[in-house]
């Protein structure tokens, strides 16, 4: 299994920028794929998921209403589309996979046994 995240960058406050996260070796229709991040000296954080058996996703209180994760089988991507970025929203975000057969998601880093490597997100102010 391999997940390979893009899309991050510098934006100013109040910019958008949408991530992608392209996986390979695992059949997409099933599982749940979230997103996580963590800023400079803080614990990683959840942000978004999607089961993509179901297609129910959640978010962070932190990013509800301005984010929003969705997917694409056929490109076997997910996606996450930020909108109104703070500063706060600075951080290396990561994808990742649970393969536990599911139609919910969790927010629980502990969960997802199969990880990106991360692509920086910084917001100026």
């Amino acid at each position: 299994v391999q997940l390979q995240a893009s899309g991050g960058g510098l934006v100013q406050a109040g910019g958008s920028l949408r991530l992608s996260c392209v996986a390979s070796g695992v059949t997409f229709s099933r599982y749940a794929m979230g997103w996580f991040r963590q800023a400079p000296g803080k614990e990683r954080e959840f942000v978004a998921a999607l089961n993509l058996e179901s297609g129910i996703t959640g978010y962070a209180g932190s990013v509800k209403g301005r984010f929003t994760i969705s997917r694409e089988h056929a490109k076997s991507t997910v996606y996450l589309q930020m909108n109104s970025l703070k500063p706060e929203d600075t951080a290396v975000y990561y994808c990742a996979i649970d393969r536990r057969f599911s139609i919910r998601y969790t927010s629980s880093a502990a969960e997802y046994d199969y990880w990106g490597k991360g692509t920086l997100v910084t917001v100026s102010s």
